[in-house]
């Protein structure tokens, strides 16, 4: 991997918080709006939805990169990912905790399962780069 690497998005929208908008990657485009509790419409992805995603997003694939390169097998992971949106202590509004609740399937190495997904945990870009307090739960089932 040669750094630096480049990420883009792209996003238009027409004025007002009821309106809705998209953005998009390299072709690939998600409804957006600003959620009911912050006055506006839902029925999109807010950035808080899209900021759990990444999260996620990035634990999946830093543990599926660990796991091809160990040869560990599994059958599926699961993540529930739960966001808190709240106000710290100089009463700014932050995205404060996140837990991932992981299920991880049908492997026969449980052990090497759960010393990648700490280290997955422990070393994505993404998850290293926010000051939210991140924890995990793992469960492995049969």
């Amino acid at each position: 991997m040669k750094l630096p690497l480049q990420f883009k998005a792209e996003s238009h929208s027409q004025s007002g918080v009821q309106t809705t908008w998209s953005i998009q990657s390299y072709g690939h485009q998600t409804a957006c709006a600003i959620p009911s509790e912050f006055g506006g419409p839902g029925g999109g992805f807010s950035p808080e939805d899209l900021f759990a995603q990444a999260l996620t997003n990035c634990l999946v694939a830093t543990f599926k990169v660990y796991a091809e390169n160990s040869k560990l097998i599994f059958s599926n992971i699961q993540v529930e990912t739960n966001l808190t949106v709240a106000m710290n202590d100089t009463k700014k509004v932050t995205m404060q905790k996140c837990h991932f609740n992981i299920n991880l399937y049908q492997t026969l190495q449980p052990e090497k399962a759960e010393l990648l997904i700490k280290k997955a945990f422990e070393s994505g870009f993404i998850l290293n780069s926010v000051k939210t307090e991140l924890s995990y739960q793992l469960q492995i089932h049969d």
